[in-house]
């Protein structure tokens, strides 16, 4: 049978756009003994066509027009890297409107307007693929959707920004100070000039979207996600919980309730240091997801970077051009939206890490447990170190059993008004994954 050619159009040659093309141009031989398609890179477009890239493209190629890709009806896939969500939801609408498949990476575009823009394929009788979306280099799109297509998904528990996952190892293994840290990342290329999405949560809560909507099969928004970000986590919080067991990670979960709903949120986690997740170091990425029939299956790897987010694209291209991405994306159908079905953050029930700095002086512990007791709070462990200063402050380290946010948060307020407490109270969940068997 003779090799099938597939004409290729992209649409921004920034770090992962310059990564494709090295695929598609270097090894495009082995791809075609590999898969019988011979994929041709015919035009890329980019508003810069003079900056040095680490490819080197034939003549012709590279071009500030994009209507040399719109208009070229032999390129049968176009591929959106540009970021941002209005310029790029153009891009993509005139792509499905010419009759090409649209191959992107762009997470905060789907999370934002993903359902908008799998209705106008599904009407052009097109696709969009997006495994690059999510986790770098991790098929987890395609994991969900084909390998545990079986399952009803129960719960999904994501280490999906590098970035903060750096930082926090870094905190944790080198005992370094966040901003310390934060600057190391900035350093090595892990974190951007301007890191606020990444540390704010916000990367991983357009993530858990995506994720959340394919495994759940309805429409999910960013703002349906609560979010808290690592920019506050003290050195000290990470020593103590150590202390007592449990390893920090930013988490994004998102699970059914046992009434139902979702529950979805992205903040920072104490998990066991035993589990697997917590072993995930540096700006590696790791996804858990608990299937009904499946039970516990783990997807780490390379979540970012040139390289390993040009192989899941190119993956794409390959599921596209084989017809496999057409077949399964006429399946996916989200439910509208419904905001009733997504759990409220004040009834999370969780075990909580809380920290106070406190006047060492009798009656001290008794008015801490009193408000506890009041709130309906009980204990699980407590931790308490001398320290030496001129004002006798000591930090108190509260461990409680499974209780409601919302509980918490009163308890929290109350203690705020004690005048022996003499910071903010810090306040970090505690989060139980199941381990295999639960």
């Amino acid at each position: 049978m003779a090799d099938k050619t597939i004409k290729i159009g992209l649409v921004g040659f920034g770090t992962v756009g310059s990564g494709v093309a090295k695929i598609l141009l270097e090894d495009c031989d082995y791809i075609k003994a590999k898969t019988g398609l011979k994929l041709e890179l015919v035009k890329i477009v980019d508003v810069d066509t003079k900056k040095e890239r680490p490819v080197k493209l034939p003549a012709g190629v590279l071009t500030n027009d994009l209507n040399s890709i719109v208009n070229d009806k032999d390129i049968q896939i176009a591929i959106e890297l540009v970021g941002g969500t209005k310029i790029a939801k153009d891009i993509q609408l005139k792509m499905l409107a010419a009759g090409k498949d649209v191959i992107t990476a762009n997470k905060a575009l789907l999370a934002e307007h993903g359902n908008e823009l799998y209705t106008a394929a599904h009407k052009a009788d097109k696709c969009i693929a997006f495994e690059a979306s999510c986790a770098g280099g991790i098929p987890i799109i395609s994991a969900i959707r084909t390998g545990l297509a079986a399952n009803k998904i129960k719960a999904i528990y994501g280490i999906v920004n590098g970035t903060c996952n750096y930082i926090l190892t870094n905190m944790t293994s080198k005992n370094e100070s966040f901003r310390t840290a934060l600057k190391q990342a900035q350093d090595k290329g892990y974190a951007e000039a301007d890191p606020t999405l990444d540390i704010s949560g916000g990367d991983s809560a357009h993530k858990l979207a995506i994720l959340s909507s394919i495994s759940f099969g309805c429409e999910i928004h960013p703002e349906d996600i609560f979010v808290e970000g690592i920019e506050n986590i003290d050195i000290a919080d990470i020593r103590y919980g150590h202390e007592m067991g449990y390893t920090l990670k930013l988490l994004a979960i998102g699970q059914k309730t046992a009434e139902g709903k979702i529950s979805l949120r992205v903040h920072p986690s104490f998990i066991a240091s035993e589990n697997a997740l917590a072993r995930v170091d540096g700006p590696f990425n790791a996804i858990s997801i608990f299937g009904h029939a499946v039970g516990h299956t783990m997807f780490y790897g390379r979540g970012a970077g040139m390289m390993p987010t040009a192989s899941a694209i190119v993956a794409d291209i390959i599921e596209v051009a084989m017809g496999n991405s057409k077949k399964l994306f006429k399946h996916l159908t989200l439910e509208p939206r419904n905001k009733d079905s997504i759990a409220k953050v004040d009834d999370l029930m969780s075990r909580f890490y809380i920290r106070l700095r406190v006047l060492d002086k009798p009656g001290t512990f008794a008015q801490i447990t009193s408000i506890l007791a009041k709130h309906e709070i009980s204990l699980s462990g407590v931790l308490q170190h001398e320290e030496q200063n001129s004002n006798n402050v000591v930090p108190v380290i509260i461990i409680t059993h499974q209780t409601q946010q919302k509980k918490i948060s009163a308890a929290l307020a109350d203690f705020e008004k004690l005048e022996m407490v003499k910071n903010k109270p810090v306040c970090i969940r505690i989060v139980d994954i199941p381990q295999d068997g639960d």
